[in-house]
Formats: structure tokens, sequence, C-alpha cells
């Protein structure tokens, strides 16, 4: 089987700001918020199928994985 590329996500609340990482080949993954002092939440998820179209739903848009990455590591 092939390894596709996850997929990046993006939504920016008034306060905080939420990314999420869907690997779409078993659609686990990863949710980042950062909140205005700065901390950073990390929760890894299991999704569904109809990830992408929830995301679509709640206003998500598709952002980098650099941005992802970079927030994962403490330097966004």
């Amino acid at each position: 089987m092939t390894e596709a590329t996850p997929r990046y996500f993006k939504r920016i609340f008034d306060d905080y700001t939420v990314l999420v990482k869907v690997n779409v080949n078993d659609f686990s993954g990863i949710e980042l918020i950062k909140h205005p002092s700065g901390q950073i939440e990390k929760t890894i998820l299991e999704f569904d199928e109809e990830i992408f179209e929830d995301l679509e739903v709640d206003e998500f848009q598709p952002c980098s994985p650099l941005e992802f990455n970079l927030l994962l590591k403490g330097l966004g």
C-alpha cells in the first residue's frame, strides 16, 4: 500500500488557534491548540472517513505542513 501524504488544517478562533493533522491512510491524527498564553495543547485523535466533511463544516482551512510542525515543535 502506498503511503498517502497527511493533510493539514487550521482554524483561528477569537483567542486561540486549532491545527489538525489527518493521516489519510488510517484516519489517525493530531490536534494542536495554541492558547493566548502561548501554551500548546496536543491531542492524539482517531477520525472516521467523514473527517474532511466535518472540518469543512467547522470552517477549517487547509494549512501548510511547515506551520503545523513548527507549532508541534514549540517554534510557532
